[in-house]
């Protein structure tokens, strides 16, 4: 009898692998590399987040499940941010949902407004682990550019909405591209949404992350936009949590059967360690993220300045928010094999630009945020002779 080769699903083999385990193998394989790859921040947790983690358990009930969406002092601490800065009001409309991170945030997100094939707009350069939840649920990435500043294209948006059309996604401050959405925009999207019945789910990440006085804009703090907003965000990057997996979503009343079903089945509960540390960073509160943003911009202004220096190969765009450049790299290279090369060659790393769906030229992400300075200033040295040496 000849036995059945077992594989992956269709779904599932169609889906991208992950880019930064890619990048992370050829980093090991490669000693001495400088990575201004993986989008992480490079101080860790406040000490009093240390200090819950180690205090926990505080009851022996610790031990068993919690709430499903998260414990009550979290969520209360998590509304009340909420108001205070981001101008959202959270009860009666809408509800607040801890999870995992803003990437199960987003999955739980996508699981609930699609059904297979439905349709769901993302801005290229998108992030990839978007694309990614959107295919393995099956439905359909669509995706529509940018202007040449990485700003929404309110006509191409509207005019990529379909019958099948679902949600529209936006990233501000942007991953890959820096990019900070102005208020104005986020409006426009919003009462898109809004007028066509579509779901508008608003990744903020970065909120923290904005520069030379740059405001971020909150979809959530739109007058009617409850119904139809899906807010995310995240501890990772603000409070240097990102191994904790800590993050929460802000999403209509008429979703929370649907997120309720999604999170019992992939979590249960999240973490209740994980949730006592992210209640003591909250109580420390945005200054804690503030008192790095100096020593960020700096190392931004310094790669901004090396990458446009004359002669160089590339193109910068601005980039007021997050801790990323989205460089386009004149070079007969795909981004892919310009990745790989400066890594071997030249002994920095970066990421393509083809993970985010950037297909025309070649373009790469570089982040600034997970070094100090002098690391920083060392690997931008190596990427603008790596440069260099393709002109």
């Amino acid at each position: 009898m000849t036995l059945k080769v077992l594989s992956q699903s269709r779904r599932l083999a169609a889906v991208q692998s992950p880019i930064i385990p890619i990048v992370s193998r050829w980093i090991e394989e490669t000693p001495g590399t400088v990575s201004l790859g993986q989008g992480v921040v490079s101080y860790g947790p406040p000490e009093e987040a240390v200090t819950a983690a180690h205090a926990f358990p505080v009851q022996s009930s610790d031990h068993r499940y919690g709430a499903v969406e998260g414990e009550p002092a979290l969520v209360a601490l998590v509304e009340d941010k909420l108001r205070r800065e981001n101008a959202t009001e959270v009860r009666g409309a809408s509800r607040v949902v801890v999870t995992a991170g803003s990437n199960q945030a987003f999955m739980n997100a996508i699981l609930a407004v699609t059904d297979p094939r439905d349709e769901v707009i993302l801005q290229v350069p998108y992030y990839f682990n978007h694309e990614m939840a959107i295919e393995m649920a099956g439905a359909v990435v669509v995706p529509v550019r940018t202007d040449d500043a990485c700003q929404l294209d309110l006509a191409a948006i509207e005019a990529a909405i379909t019958p099948k059309t679902r949600a529209i996604v936006t990233v501000s401050p942007n991953n890959p591209t820096g990019a900070v959405y102005p208020e104005g925009a986020i409006r426009a999207v919003n009462d898109l949404c809004r007028t066509r019945g579509l779901f508008h789910i608003s990744d903020e990440v970065y909120e923290y992350f904005t520069y030379q006085e740059t405001p971020h804009f909150s979809a959530g703090s739109i007058a009617g936009a409850a119904p139809h907003t899906i807010s995310l965000y995240s501890l990772s990057k603000a409070y240097g949590m990102a191994s904790w997996r800590m993050g929460y979503m802000v999403i209509p009343e008429s979703l929370w059967e649907a997120v309720n079903k999604i999170q019992d089945t992939l979590l249960v509960c999240p973490p209740l360690v994980s949730q006592h540390a992210a209640m003591a960073a909250l109580r420390v509160g945005r200054s804690y993220c503030a008192g790095h943003i100096a020593r960020l911009d700096q190392m931004r202004t310094m790669m901004s300045e090396a990458l446009s220096a004359p002669g160089l190969p590339c193109e910068m765009p601005v980039a007021r928010g997050a801790f990323y450049y989205f460089i386009d790299v004149r070079t007969s290279l795909d981004s892919h094999t310009l990745a790989e090369r400066l890594i071997r060659r030249h002994k920095v790393a970066v990421i393509p630009g083809s993970a985010f769906g950037a297909s025309d030229g070649c373009r790469v992400r570089v982040s600034y945020g997970a070094l100090d300075v002098a690391t920083a200033a060392e690997g931008v040295s190596r990427l603008v002779n790596g440069l260099k040496q393709l002109s």
